[in-house]
């Protein structure tokens, strides 16, 4: 029998005491619930997000009182994970400061400055891809009227950051391996080629098959179905960017993550069963052994995942995805294997 102690990650549904507990015996813990209950929690070795969207064991849920935790277990005493605040001029330190054998979970509070800079520059940051970053962007119920996306940095107590990100960087023992993984249902359907002039999170002038055109104007022109995102291949990794509004007036169109100035998009095929379509995309996966996963608030609306399960997958469900960079209507996971 093999006397190698291993990091492992707990994740499920508890109640608040249940929590409070075990950040008061001091366990590491990653935290995602409403901003009623993060407010809540005592001082100790946790990050969070804010979020009433979840994947739990029984299927997909809204609720403002359940929270979802990951519990990392295992940890080295002599080199235990190391939690980090970062602003808008610090974010590009993220991988730097990652271990140099483990992972880091990562969250961002949607909309803030630091969301916007890690989602166009993240590819670019010293040292990206060395160590795996996983991890969400936090928000809040879709009907709440100015509302704001939240972090939760364990070690201030209650502090509740709205442009701010928080970090865990994780160590593993060296027989362990972080493994993350994007499942996208979505491909490049066989429409026209746009391209847009600028890098950013919205997008006016654009082109259509080489000519300039107006990109609102053409979505209402084709009636392109914006539940469908724009695909494009980013380095061999198909990278998914949302609708989020559409003003016909303005000629603008918001999305949920960056487009990029020189990529060539295409809006997706239509997909059928969305439940069915990612269980035969799962089983392609190695997803054994998850540690973590999330999956988007989107894929959880048009699919309509309330009360429904995908598959072994359970966590928050998120205004975005983070495998290294930003993705969008995805889900991601990482699993830990060892050697």
């Amino acid at each position: 029998m093999s006397n190698k102690q291993s990091v492992r990650i707990e994740s499920k549904m508890l109640d608040l005491d249940t929590v409070k507990a075990k950040i008061q015996a001091g366990e590491f813990l990653s935290i995602a619930a409403d901003e009623s209950i993060l407010s809540q929690l005592p001082s100790g070795n946790w990050i969070g997000g804010t979020i009433p969207y979840f994947m739990d064991e029984s299927g997909g849920v809204i609720s403002k009182e359940k929270i979802f935790v990951n519990s990392i277990e295992g940890i080295q005493s002599n080199n235990p994970p190391r939690i980090t605040i970062y602003d808008n001029s610090s974010i590009n330190r993220i991988a730097k400061d990652a271990p140099s054998h483990g992972f880091t979970l990562l969250i961002l509070p949607a909309s803030s400055d630091v969301h916007l800079n890690y989602s166009q520059n993240a590819p670019d940051f010293p040292n990206m891809f060395f160590t795996p970053i996983v991890g969400w962007i936090s928000g809040f119920h879709l009907e709440e009227n100015g509302a704001s996306a939240k972090v939760g940095f364990g070690p201030g107590g209650n502090m509740l950051l709205d442009q701010q990100a928080v970090a865990m960087h994780i160590p593993l023992p060296e027989h362990q391996m972080a493994n993350v993984s994007i499942i996208n249902l979505f491909e490049e359907g066989e429409g026209a080629a746009i391209e847009f002039p600028t890098t950013g999170f919205s997008a006016g002038t654009c082109t259509i098959d080489g000519k300039a055109s107006n990109f609102a104007q053409y979505i209402q022109e084709q009636q392109i179905d914006t539940r469908l995102p724009l695909v494009a291949d980013y380095s061999g990794i198909k990278v998914n960017v949302s609708v989020k509004a559409l003003d016909a007036e303005a000629g603008r169109v918001d999305l949920y993550a960056p487009v990029f100035e020189g990529i060539r998009y295409h809006f997706a095929k239509p997909i059928g069963n969305y439940v069915s379509e990612f269980e035969t995309e799962l089983k392609k996966n190695d997803a054994s052994d998850i540690a973590f996963s999330c999956n988007c608030i989107l894929n959880f609306l048009y699919s309509e995942l309330e009360g429904k399960k995908t598959g072994s997958m359970t966590g928050p469900i998120t205004f975005g995805e983070i495998a290294y960079q930003l993705v969008n209507q995805t889900m991601v996971f990482m699993t830990l294997s060892e050697s």
